[in-house]
Formats: C-alpha cells, sequence, structure tokens
C-alpha cells in the first residue's frame, strides 16, 4: 500500500516504512503525528483519488529527527568589477518514518 501526501507545498509517495524529509515541524523526535492531506491511495488492486485531498484518509508518521541539510553556497558574481559575494544556507527539516496509512471505508 502506497500513498501521495502533500507537505510544504511538495508531493512525497510515501509507503509504510519510508523515511522522508518534510519540511520543518513543531513536533519532538519520537512524537507521532498525522498528516490529512492525502491526494491519492493505493493497495495494489483499487485507488482512491482526491479531488483534491482524500476524505477520510490519514497517514500516520513518527518524528526521527529534527536537523539541518547540508549547506547550500549561493555566489554572486559581477564579472570586470572585483565584486563578489558569498552566502550560505542550512535548510532546517524533520525527517519522519511512515507508520501507517489508514483509509474510511
Amino acid at each position: 500500500m502506497y500513498a501521495v501526501i502533500a507537505n510544504g507545498g511538495k508531493q512525497y509517495q510515501v509507503a509504510e516504512g519510508d523515511v522522508i524529509r518534510l519540511e520543518k515541524c513543531a513536533a519532538q523526535v519520537g512524537e507521532q503525528i498525522e498528516l490529512p492531506e492525502v491526494l491519492l491511495v493505493s493497495d495494489g488492486e483499487t485507488q482512491h483519488v482526491g479531488a483534491p485531498h482524500v476524505s477520510g484518509a490519514t497517514v500516520t508518521v513518527e518524528v526521527v529527527a529534527q536537523d539541518r541539510a547540508k549547506k547550500v553556497h549561493i555566489i554572486k558574481f559581477k564579472r570586470r568589477k572585483h565584486h563578489m559575494k558569498q552566502m550560505g544556507h542550512r535548510q532546517y527539516y524533520t525527517a519522519v518514518k511512515v507508520v501507517g496509512i489508514s483509509v474510511a471505508a
């Protein structure tokens, strides 16, 4: 069984046991949260497609880690002017493990 969920303006295809990185959310490590924005649920035989969300479907996840991603380096350079500006950014994320996918019949 797999599902397609929406979180932070992005879509993720998840199955039970998958570990994915979501946008930072205010939850403690070990805490279970439910993600109600389920766009599609499939069990191999039948598919439930939402318009825009599947009613009664939730994906339960457990927070594994709260961390920061690798640094992204930004360089702005102006030719022939001896000017260069360097910046860096590390995005916060929440790593979660999918515990269960449920659909209300």
